[in-house]
C-alpha cells in the first residue's frame, strides 16, 4: 500500500521537524556553451537550473524521490529565493554546487547553496531558496509533510 497525504482538513498544524543539517552536498558542475550568453558568461537563470538540479539529487540519494512525491500528490515548489552573485563563472571552467538543508520547519524546507571553485579559493554565487509542501491537486499548502518523507527527513538530521 503506497503512502497518502494526510487530508489538510482535519489536521491540526503540524510543528514537525524544527531542525539544520551541517553536511554539504556536492553537485559537481562545468560550464558548457548552453549555460553561457554570447560573452562566455554563465547566464544568471543557469544557476538555478544548477541548484534545482543538485536538490532533486540531494533528495535522491537520502531516498526521498520526487517523482514519488509528485506520485503522492505533493509538490514543493519555490516560494522565496534569494541570490548573491560573487563572481561570474565562465565557459570551460569546472565548479561545485554545495547544498544543504538549513532549517526545515513544519511544511518550510531552506536550502542554502554555495559554488566554488574545486579547490575552494573562488566563491561565485551564495543562494537561499525556501520551499513549501503543496497539494497538488488543491493547490493548497500542506499542514505537514507526509509521512514518509517526515520520517526521511528526521533520520537526516539526527545522523
Amino acid at each position: 500500500m503506497s503512502p497518502e497525504l494526510p487530508p489538510t482538513n482535519v489536521l491540526a498544524l503540524d510543528a514537525g521537524i524544527d531542525a539544520r543539517t551541517e553536511k554539504w552536498f556536492e553537485y559537481p558542475i562545468k560550464v558548457y556553451p548552453h549555460h553561457t550568453d554570447y560573452a562566455g558568461v554563465v547566464w544568471h537563470g543557469t544557476y538555478l537550473t544548477w541548484m534545482e538540479a543538485a536538490r532533486v539529487e540531494y533528495l535522491n540519494t537520502i531516498g526521498i524521490n520526487f517523482a514519488d512525491l509528485v506520485s503522492l500528490g505533493c509538490d514543493l515548489p519555490v516560494v522565496d529565493l534569494s541570490i548573491r552573485y560573487h563572481r561570474a563563472l565562465r565557459l570551460g571552467e569546472e565548479a561545485i554546487l554545495k547544498a544543504r538543508m538549513d532549517e526545515i520547519t513544519g511544511v518550510r524546507l531552506n536550502w542554502d547553496y554555495k559554488i566554488q571553485s574545486p579547490d575552494e579559493q573562488q566563491l561565485y554565487i551564495t543562494a537561499r531558496v525556501t520551499l513549501v509542501a503543496i497539494d497538488r491537486e488543491k493547490g493548497k499548502i500542506l499542514r505537514q509533510l507526509p509521512p514518509s518523507v517526515k520520517n526521511i527527513l528526521l533520520k537526516l538530521v539526527r545522523s
